[in-house]
Formats: C-alpha cells, structure tokens, sequence
C-alpha cells in the first residue's frame, strides 16, 4: 500500500461519525446494509449520511452495491487488510515480542 492511500483511509476514519458508520459495516459482515437502514441505526440525516458514505467510499474502506432500489454498503475487508498490514508491517523488526499481543488480540477478536 502507498503511503497516500493510508492517509486517505486514515483521514477518512479520522470523524467520529463516519468512524462509528465504518465500525457498523464491519460488524454488518459482508452482506452489508441499506443506507437508509444504516441511517435508522446511526440516526444521521439522510444528506449527512450520503456525504460520510462518499468519504469512505473514496477512500475504499467502503463498498456500495446497487439491489434493486437500494444501494447496499459494505466494509471492504481486503482494503482494511492492507490498511492493517501497512500501519504494522514494520514494527516487529525480527522481535516476535513486539507484534505478537496485537495479532493475538485480532485473532482473538476476529474469526
């Protein structure tokens, strides 16, 4: 990953509403939601929404798929990966010390 594209990722997580918006699409998994279910759940304004949605949409920490009349967001997984392996890809520098709590507190908390 390029050092422009985590700071646009970063910088679009960096707003306490489109951070909470993100952290909802996670746990949605990869079905994903609605927006306007997506609205319900964070009580944003429709307009407020649509404007956080293009934020992490360009910064492709998001996805939205047309169904139907509905657009269908979803956290795209493979882009946090990335996002993840690039704040930590050089922290361990041979000592396994160092990173493994984080990996152990992912593993544990993921899958």
């Amino acid at each position: 990953m390029e050092t422009k594209t985590a700071l646009s990722q970063l910088s679009a997580l960096a707003q306490e509403n489109r951070l909470a918006l993100f952290r909802l699409l996670v746990r949605a998994g990869p079905d994903g939601m609605a927006a306007g279910d997506i609205a319900a759940d964070l009580s944003v304004p429709p307009n407020t929404l649509s404007a956080q949605l293009n934020i992490l949409s360009a910064a492709g920490l998001i996805e939205g798929t047309r169904q139907g009349r509905s657009i269908i967001y979803s956290a795209s997984y493979d882009m946090i990966s990335q996002l993840i392996v690039f704040l930590i890809e050089d922290c361990c520098q041979g000592r396994d010390e160092v990173c493994m709590p984080v990996l152990e507190a992912a593993q544990s908390r993921c899958c």
